[in-house]
């Protein structure tokens, strides 16, 4: 399947997507494939929209989420870093780390491995 017809199938399953929405979902869903024929498979598809647009979701609130507690630390003005304002920071590396791993289609090797030492949050 082209990036063309992925992109007229993902507008008719969501006719009131923006067009950057769409190419975002269309990249997101061909990182899921290995083979984009598969894609031709309506129920398939229809799966890999729903799962990818609801990762999508909630890798935006939690982004936002984190870039608010970001502002909120950066107008405490130069002081010496406590232990909350550490954790806050290594979050906001993690969440930055998702949404690439997200774009990318790749896990990092770090991530693979390491998952249980961010799970706390």
């Amino acid at each position: 399947m082209s990036c063309e017809q992925l992109a007229a199938n993902i507008a008719h399953l969501d006719p009131t997507l923006a067009p950057a929405e769409v190419a975002r979902l269309c990249l997101l869903i061909l990182n899921e494939v290995d083979d984009p024929a598969t894609l031709h498979d309506s129920a398939t598809l229809r799966r890999l929209w729903r799962s990818v647009s609801f990762r999508l979701d909630a890798a935006t609130d939690q982004y936002a989420a984190m870039s608010e507690e970001l502002d909120r630390l950066c107008q405490q003005g130069p002081v010496r870093f406590d232990a909350d304002q550490i954790w806050t920071l290594l979050r906001a590396v993690q969440t930055h780390g998702q949404l690439l791993e997200l774009y990318s289609g790749r896990r990092s090797e770090a991530a693979a491995g390491t998952d249980s030492a961010t799970d706390n949050f």
